[in-house]
C-alpha cells in the first residue's frame, strides 16, 4: 500500500477524483474550505463533529515556532466533496467521498499561532486510533520537506542539472535521493536518541576511516568530545558534522547543509584513501 502525503498545495479536486485506488491513497492538508455535496461548508461540518479524543503531542521547533507540547482535540468523520466550478472539471465525478480529520490546539500560548489542521484522506477511518495514525503520518511531512530541501537549492541543487532527457534525469534523481537520505539519517541520528549502527550508512572500511579521523577532530575538553558510543550512527554523525564545519559544541545543532558538506568531504577522503591502498 502507498500513501502520498501532500501539503496544502496538493489539495486538488482532480487528484481526489482520479488518483486514489484500493492500495494507493492520498493524505493532504486542506488548502481552503470546500463546499460539500449538501452545500454545507466543510469547516462548518468539522466544527459540528464531536470531539473524539484529546492528546498531547510534541511539536518540533520550526522557523518562528519553538518546540513545545501541544494539547490537541481530535474530530473526524466522512465528508462528500462537491465538484467545484471551473474549466476542465466537467468530466470529473460530481462528488468524492473522503475522510476529514480536524486537529485543533487547545489553550495555545498567547504569543504563538495555534496548530490547526484539516486533513483529508482517501483512507477509511473507523476509530480514534486510526484517526491519530493518520495525524502521525501527516507529521512526517516535515521529514519530507527536509528531504526536498537537501535535494534542491540548499543542498544537492538537483534543479540546476542540465540533463535533458527524462531517463537520465530519473537516474540522476535516484543517485541524489540516496545521498539525501544518508544526509537526513545523519541529521536524525545526531542527538543519539536511537541506537542505529554506523553500518546502516557506512561500510567497514569507511567506519575505520571515521575512527581515524575522530581523533583529529575531538577537542581536549569534554564538551568537544564525541559523546556517542563508538561505531554508532550518532558517533558517525558527530564526526561528519565536524568535517562539515560544526565546532563541536552542543549549544548548536548541525543541520542538513552542514552534514552535506561533511559527507562530501568525507567521501572524497575515503576515495583518496582507497586509491592509495590499491596502488
Amino acid at each position: 500500500m502507498v500513501t502520498v502525503i501532500d501539503d496544502r498545495e496538493g489539495d486538488i479536486y482532480a487528484k481526489w477524483a482520479t488518483v486514489a485506488e484500493q492500495n494507493f491513497h492520498l493524505l493532504t492538508r486542506s488548502m481552503h474550505d470546500r463546499v460539500l455535496a449538501d452545500d454545507r461548508s466543510m469547516y462548518e461540518t468539522a466544527a459540528s463533529l464531536p470531539i473524539a479524543d484529546v492528546s498531547t503531542f510534541e511539536l518540533v521547533a520550526r522557523a518562528n515556532r519553538p518546540a513545545r507540547q501541544a494539547k490537541l482535540a481530535l474530530r473526524f468523520g466522512q465528508v462528500t466533496l462537491q465538484r467545484p466550478q471551473g474549466p476542465g472539471l466537467r468530466d470529473l465525478p460530481k462528488t468524492v467521498e473522503l475522510t476529514l480529520i480536524e486537529v485543533a490546539e487547545l489553550d495555545p500560548p498567547a504569543e504563538l499561532e495555534p496548530l490547526h489542521w484539516y486533513l483529508l484522506t482517501s483512507h477509511e477511518v473507523g476509530d480514534t486510533a486510526s484517526a491519530w495514525q493518520i495525524v502521525n503520518w501527516y507529521k512526517k511531512r516535515w521529514t519530507i520537506e527536509q528531504l526536498f530541501r537537501i535535494l534542491k537549492t540548499q543542498g544537492l541543487q538537483i534543479e540546476d542539472s542540465r540533463v535533458e532527457t527524462a531517463d537520465r534525469l530519473l537516474k540522476l534523481t535516484a543517485i541524489a535521493a540516496k545521498a539525501a537520505v544518508i544526509i537526513l539519517q545523519l541529521v536524525q541520528a545526531r542527538d543519539g536518541r536511537s541506537a542505529e549502527p554506523a553500518s546502516n550508512v557506512f561500510n567497514e572500511e569507511q567506519i575505520k576511516l571515521l575512527a581515524a579521523l575522530a581523533t583529529k577532530y575531538e577537542g581536549r575538553t569534554k564538551l568537544q568530545s564525541n559523546p556517542h558510543p563508538p561505531q554508532s550512527l550518532a558517533w558517525a554523525s558527530w564526526i561528519i558534522a565536524r568535517l562539515g564545519g560544526w565546532d563541536g559544541y552542543p549549544r548548536t545543532k548541525p543541520g542538513p547543509i552542514t552534514m552535506r558538506h561533511g559527507l562530501q568531504y568525507f567521501l572524497g577522503v575515503a576515495s583518496a584513501w582507497q586509491t592509495l591502498k590499491d596502488v
